[in-house]
């Protein structure tokens, strides 16, 4: 019998850890589902290869199942996802359902039944998990659903299929499932796979008119005893690799799912150092912790910082989700010691007005959150992101221009301006009616107007959230905007009124990339017309810090006065590098010298070095030509 553990993520980069899990946990070899003891190295031997996880069939599986994964990613055409799941012939089929994808999962799962109606359809995930019985009566085309966290529910649903004993009375005793009672041979046939029109509406029509069975719910499942996920890394080559340490939070904030429980449960420490050497001696390029808070516990992170710190192999980057006032400075001393870009951040801020914080059940210290991200900034050696979320109550158009400038001006490197949604199951949901807020039904659930911040005003964050990913967080830009942005009012009014500029220009367009260099030029030349030679310098620099370019870029200063020294210097430059040459208040400002508008002080050679760069922003190393290059 083969299960087929079906996810759709928003990216390719992205993967599903809950597919790996529910099959890691349905093989494992013991009913206590052992982790694999992957000894930890020798010193010195840190490059040597572990143990992969050792995925024995237990005995009620053995000779019986194959658990098989599909995963695709929203940008595939639904026809070639069908495509492929029929092609895989699956006898049950499972799909991990999210917000981002439930919409192509319930167009799939219609359509699977069409042509397989023989073949029982599950689904499971947080988007279905909170109101499964109603799911189920809104999709006839499914058979049942996994609530909660699955993995024992899975493996005892996996035992009871491939046993043949898929019934009412076996699948009432496996907690944590809703279900249609089966009926029995007459509903699906197994001898054929493909299916007649009619066949498929009689097989919806029987659904439909079949009673629903909600069993109580699973109990939490104690982390350790869950097994390494990972089998292999075949096909991660080039994506994010996905690892909990931790289930639930202790906070309570109204918007987010995990409120609901506040209880944390945490796997080992020594358990997870030793799964975490697998993908140091695998030299992945990211691991990405889910946790909620995964600084919520001091000697759980202690353990675990202290430990890839220890065995940094100089390639691995880790991302955490942290509440960075709980940073102590025993933790910020030991993050002061990581190697810059062994580790990076992301940091909740979401509002900094009092009201709204009170408003949502977050008890933040914006005076000392502040000093902490400061703090870890000036090490200079860990990447942070920072979060705002727009249309929570009480604040408005106004009011989250000042949050945003607060946290901007907290210099992280990457500022996500993100809009509420209001997910089943969350208390923001009865929050909503209570303020007065409209949301979108349909998924993603995002807002649409609060009273305090109308659609129009929606749409204007929408632009200038554009305009934060396109200038700001691609790090694209960083000589250019740390010049320009200061002679606007505010942070956010630069990037409120290069929105209106954007959209005026390009708007439903797509940019190529030295198209966004020259409208960042245009506006700076529109707004600062007699420094328009400083910014073309300026951005010339940006874009050379993150490309090599073949072609010369429309933007650029005239090289012809210089070429030939230019040419001499290319000669003497080692490795990959580029050398340009700039002659007025860029350079100064770059040398850090003061410039004055229209002056010209004579040619400066600038080499790029894209074998040095920047473990934080990706930019070259940036020297410039005296007599030899300085270093």
């Amino acid at each position: 019998m083969k299960f087929l553990l079906t996810a759709i993520n928003a990216k390719y980069i992205h993967s599903n850890l809950a597919v790996y899990s529910l099959r890691a946990s349905a093989l494992a070899q013991t009913a206590g589902r052992r982790v694999p003891a992957q000894a930890q190295p020798a010193p010195g031997a840190l490059g040597a290869a572990s143990a992969p996880p050792d995925f024995g069939e237990p005995p009620a599986l053995q000779g019986k199942a194959v658990i098989e994964l599909a995963e695709f990613t929203i940008n595939h055409r639904t026809e070639e996802i069908l495509r492929e799941i029929y092609l895989r012939k699956p006898d049950v089929l499972l799909f991990s359902c999210y917000i981002w994808n439930i919409v192509y999962v319930r167009e799939l799962a219609e359509n699977c039944r069409k042509i397989m109606p023989e073949v029982p359809i599950w689904l499971g995930g947080p988007e279905v998990s909170y109101d499964a019985e109603e799911t189920l009566r809104e999709n006839p085309a499914v058979d049942g659903i996994l609530c909660g966290e699955g993995e024992e529910t899975f493996r005892l649903l996996a035992e009871c299929c491939a046993a043949g004993q898929a019934d009412t009375e076996h699948l009432a005793e496996i907690p944590g499932l809703v279900f249609r009672e089966p009926q029995g041979s007459a509903e699906r046939r197994p001898e054929g796979r493909a299916a007649v029109l009619g066949e498929a509406q009689q097989t919806a029509q029987a659904a439909a008119g079949r009673p629903i069975r909600v069993n109580p719910p699973a109990p939490l499942p104690d982390l350790n005893s869950l097994p390494f996920p990972y089998a292999d890394l075949a096909g991660f080559e080039n994506r994010i690799i996905y690892y909990e340490s931790s289930r639930g939070c202790p906070f309570s904030c109204s918007y987010c799912l995990s409120s609901i429980d506040k209880s944390v449960r945490f796997r080992d420490a020594e358990k997870v150092c030793r799964e975490l050497q697998f993908f140091l001696n695998r030299r992945v390029p990211q691991v990405k912790f889910v946790d909620r808070t995964f600084n919520c516990r001091k000697s759980h992170a202690m353990a675990i910082w202290t430990y890839i710190l220890e065995h940094d192999n100089g390639i691995t980057n880790f991302h955490f989700e942290i509440e960075a006032e709980l940073l102590d400075a025993e933790e910020l001393e030991l993050l002061g010691r990581m190697r810059p870009g062994l580790v990076q951040l992301e940091i909740g801020v979401q509002s900094a007005n009092p009201k709204t914080l009170e408003a949502v059940r977050r008890k933040t210290d914006l005076d000392k959150l502040e000093k902490i991200v400061g703090q870890i900034r000036s090490g200079r050696n860990i990447h942070q992101h920072l979060d705002l979320i727009a249309g929570l109550p009480f604040e408005n158009y106004e009011s989250f221009g000042h949050s945003f400038d607060r946290v901007f001006a907290m210099k992280p490197e990457q500022l996500q301006l993100g809009f509420l949604k209001v997910l089943k199951g969350a208390p923001m949901q009865e929050d909503a009616r209570k303020y007065g807020l409209q949301w979108r039904f349909q998924p993603p659930y995002e807002v649409l107007s609060t009273p305090w911040l109308p659609f129009s005003d929606i749409l204007r964050l929408k632009m200038i959230e554009e305009m934060v990913e396109i200038y700001y967080n691609s790090l694209q830009f960083g000589k250019t905007l740390e010049q320009l942005i200061p002679r606007f009012s505010s942070a956010f009014a630069f990037f409120e009124n290069l929105a209106v500029y954007y959209g005026e220009r390009q708007s439903g367009q797509k940019s190529s990339r030295v198209r966004k260099y020259e409208l960042l030029l245009d506006f700076a030349a529109e707004y600062f017309p007699e420094e328009k030679d400083r910014y073309r310098e300026l951005l010339t620099v940006d874009y050379y810090l993150r490309e090599r370019a073949k072609a010369r870029p429309s933007f650029a200063p005239d090289e012809t006065p210089y070429k030939e020294e230019l040419r001499r210097i290319r000669r003497l430059a080692p490795g990959e590098t580029h050398v340009e040459a700039l002659t007025g208040e860029g350079a100064a400002l770059l040398r850090g010298e003061k410039a004055e508008a229209g002056e010209n002080r004579g040619p400066v050679y600038l080499i790029f070095d894209y074998e040095k760069r920047s473990p934080l922003t990706g930019d070259a190393g940036l020297s410039w030509w005296e007599e030899e290059p300085k270093r």
